[in-house]
């Protein structure tokens, strides 16, 4: 085995021991020793592949968010894409709310909003393509982050039960946001370059 495959295997034994000790712990209080142990290595190779704890936790997320992109032609389907993401949320609940106990509110936003970012921006170029309009680059990127911003916030709150909506009707809201509004902005994109 490649040093490299060894050092990403070696991770990954980390990260499951650390989402298998979040399952009854608190972030803050999984150490590193306890990581160590469950994983047969030693705290130098933890403190070779990581810097602490949180940087586990942070690499841990950041590949998760990497397999959802991967697993999905995100253009084609946004709601199979949303679905997937809640579905990752709903089964990782006990990482996220100890996560964010840790980490607060804004670092595990950050990750909500990068998933999104890709799902939504692949939206609008899907629409711009079927309305056949091109958006100054720009806009497209303040676009996306709009939405990836307000939906990471609601997702956020769906995750720490501060809405009344269950899964669905969250999904499907968000669906309809996405789905009236983007091409009322495509349309009126296109309008406005057409010619007096």
């Amino acid at each position: 085995m490649r040093n490299e495959e060894l050092s990403q295997k070696t991770k990954q034994t980390l990260a499951a021991a650390l989402k298998k000790a979040m399952e009854g712990k608190k972030l803050s209080k999984i150490t590193v020793s306890e990581l160590c142990a469950a994983c047969n290595v030693n705290r130098k190779t933890f403190y070779y592949h990581f810097q602490d704890i949180y940087s586990l936790l942070q690499w841990m997320l950041e590949q998760e968010a990497i397999d959802v992109v991967k697993n999905f032609d995100l253009v084609v389907n946004t709601e199979e894409a949303i679905r997937f993401v809640m579905d990752y949320v709903d089964q990782n609940k006990h990482i996220i709310n100890s996560a964010f106990d840790s980490m607060g509110y804004e670092e595990i936003k950050r990750f909500f909003y990068n998933d999104l970012f890709s799902v939504i921006y692949g939206a609008i170029e899907q629409g711009e393509e079927e309305l056949q309009v091109t958006l100054d680059p720009q806009f497209k990127d303040f676009l996306a982050a709009f939405y990836s911003e307000a939906s990471a916030g609601l997702l956020l709150e769906w995750v720490k039960n501060r809405m009344t909506q269950d899964r669905e009707t969250v999904l499907q809201n968000l669906l309809s946001v996405y789905k009236i509004s983007l091409p009322a902005i495509l349309k009126e994109k296109r309008s406005a370059d057409k010619p007096a």
